[in-house]
């Protein structure tokens, strides 16, 4: 539990220039491997600003994947670790034209517009009836094979911002 991080921001995080959110992916070092996903920060801006912010900010550095669902997905970046903790700030839902697919990366939410910190992978099958509900804002690239290991109360250990 990393509840120093709980409701650490008062604000949005502005979004960020094209070539800072463009052409970017993250590198997510979790205590059973390294997995790599690819942001859309063409397709959902706000929500690739506000990843890449709490990156820097190494918000998601030591925090669990606090829920997993086998045959569905994997879900983390509660400071609490018990899926109501977030940032201290919430923000708009960017719905576009990805789907929630296996390894998709998409914002976790309580409704409408509640996106803050907490994200999930798709493991093992399409989710189409979470298409619309759910920002989707990245997709797997590397490292599928860690995400299918992952497991209620493993650890990111370290996750970074690199070029594609």
């Amino acid at each position: 539990m990393n509840a120093d991080k709980s409701n650490k921001y008062s604000s949005v995080p502005e979004v960020l220039p094209d070539d800072e959110i463009t052409g970017k992916k993250v590198v997510m070092k979790t205590n059973k491997g390294t997995i790599e996903f690819e942001l859309y920060g063409k397709e959902s801006p706000l929500t690739v600003s506000s990843f890449i912010f709490l990156v820097k900010e190494k918000f998601y550095d030591t925090l669990t994947f606090h829920r997993v669902i086998s045959g569905f997905m994997i879900q983390g970046g509660d400071p609490l670790g018990t899926g109501t903790g977030g940032p201290g700030y919430q923000f708009i839902d960017e719905i576009n034209a990805h789907k929630v697919d296996v390894g998709s990366v998409a914002m976790a939410n309580s409704g409408p517009s509640t996106n803050g910190s907490q994200f999930f992978i798709v493991t093992e099958s399409a989710q189409p009836h979470l298409d619309g509900l759910h920002t989707v804002f990245g997709k797997v690239t590397s490292g599928m094979d860690i995400v299918l290991k992952i497991e209620q109360g493993d650890v990111i250990e370290k996750v970074t911002i690199e070029d594609l």
